[in-house]
């Protein structure tokens, strides 16, 4: 009697740790960033190196010369907090730090910031060269969606 208590509460404890373990990966994957840019931009993968540059307002043309123009969302947004940790590998208040620095030396301008994922996704479609982020991109969305270099911190194109 007292091995299958034993037994049974080992058993219980790994299916606790199992169930966590799966609750953690649903998360993880309700919170895969897709990065998004205008649907007549030339590319359809950017490294990560290309990406931080990009966004850090660095790196100013598409690899065809179009201008890039970066749009993001506020510094609270749960999914920019996302995006800055998974795709960028930065927390959000560093990548304010560096718009704040070309806003105020004059030598550039930070991203244009939208309200909501839906008005991402309508700017980056209608703004030629935008570059963006979103969580879900349904097919009447109308931009593109690019794949990076390191697919396990951002989606990839599926």
């Amino acid at each position: 009697m007292r091995y299958s208590h034993t037994f049974m509460i080992r058993t219980a404890r790994i299916m606790a740790r199992i169930l966590l373990c799966l609750c953690l990966l649903g998360v993880a994957k309700a919170w895969a960033v897709m990065i998004i840019a205008n649907p007549h931009v030339s590319a359809t993968t950017l490294s990560q190196n290309a990406l931080r540059a990009m966004f850090a307002v660095k790196l100013l043309q598409w690899p065809d010369s179009q201008p890039v123009r970066v749009f993001v969302l506020p510094d609270d947004n749960p999914l920019h907090r996302a995006f800055c940790k998974e795709a960028l590998d930065v927390y959000p208040y560093q990548l304010r730090q560096t718009w704040d620095r070309l806003v105020y030396s004059g030598t550039g301008q930070a991203p244009t910031e939208v309200g909501s994922e839906q008005e991402m996704l309508k700017r980056v479609a209608t703004t030629p060269g935008a570059l963006g982020y979103a969580r879900k991109v349904k097919p009447g969305d109308r931009v593109r969606i690019l794949s990076g270099d390191n697919p396990g911190r951002i989606n990839s194109a599926e």
